[in-house]
């Protein structure tokens, strides 16, 4: 966890804390709000968030303001939450209402963006998934994640944003690892319809599909996953959460690491014979 964003979180405890202390009714100990809080609310909890070790939901934050005889706090609090929260975005949190809430904010996303670039080397990016393979994909996440089940509703979500690709005056700049192409998170069958689909997608005139074939000669690691959005956003996954970074500094250094990887890459022909030879490994391991 970055220092920022740990800071953020204790600045924000901090604000709980002074809360409980200047009750109107008089300072409560942090048991007797955890009692006031009622059902999930111990002494241990209300410890961590003043601290900085736990981060509170929104909810959470309207119900201690609330509690403390504080309301008015709720929106400054509010604030807070959402100043470091629109860095690091936990899956914890994300999807405590399932999948099809995070696929519409990334859908509004894309909705405001002309250029995305894309760098994915364990996956097909969402962008040009079958159903078949974004259902296995979001299936497995939940498993992971423990999170509720709403997977056709995220599928939908998911395939209907694709229709960007078809939109005129919109541009996508998509690489691939090889790797990704090879990841068997889904059956071989499943698998092979999705290489087809790739193929089908090479030489779409809003879409520039770059594959980087094991065999090439790279002058950087191919690392983590990212989506550059109009060069004025980066979303990078992580196992715990994404990042989204607003800063030009951030946004420049993905781009050059795109750029660099770019070097590598294969497109056109080159790229659908690429994909093609694993579609041809794959079927005789079915």
């Amino acid at each position: 966890m970055s220092t920022d964003y740990q800071q953020a979180r204790e600045a924000l405890g901090l604000q709980l804390r002074e809360l409980r202390l200047t009750c109107p009714e008089g300072r409560l100990t942090g048991a007797q709000l955890a009692e006031r809080l009622g059902g999930g609310w111990t002494k241990s909890k209300v410890s961590k968030l003043e601290n900085g070790r736990q981060t509170a939901s929104a909810e959470e934050l309207r119900a201690w303001a609330d509690a403390t005889g504080h309301p008015e706090a709720f929106a400054g609090l509010l604030a807070q939450l959402r100043g470091f929260e629109s860095h690091i975005r936990s899956w914890r949190r994300q999807l405590s209402s399932g999948h099809r809430p995070v696929q519409e904010a990334i859908t509004a996303e894309h909705d405001r963006t002309r250029v995305l670039t894309i760098w994915e080397n364990v996956l097909v990016p969402g962008m040009l998934q079958t159903a078949d393979y974004a259902r296995h994909v979001l299936t497995r996440h939940a498993n992971l994640m423990r999170s509720p089940r709403d997977t056709e509703d995220a599928v939908r979500a998911r395939i209907l944003r694709q229709q960007g690709l078809s939109e005129p005056g919109r541009r996508y700049r998509i690489l691939m690892w090889e790797g990704a192409l090879h990841a068997l998170v889904c059956p071989p069958s499943i698998l092979a319809a999705q290489l087809d689909r790739l193929t089908g997608l090479v030489g779409l005139d809003t879409l520039e599909l770059g594959v980087v074939p094991f065999s090439a000669s790279l002058k950087i690691f191919p690392g983590n996953g990212f989506w550059i959005y109009d060069e004025r956003r980066v979303v990078v996954e992580d196992w715990h959460a994404e990042l989204w970074l607003d800063d030009a500094d951030s946004v420049a250094t993905y781009l050059r690491v795109w750029n660099t990887l770019d070097e590598s890459a294969l497109y056109g022909v080159d790229a659908q014979n690429a994909i093609n030879r694993v579609r041809r490994g794959l079927s005789v391991r079915a």
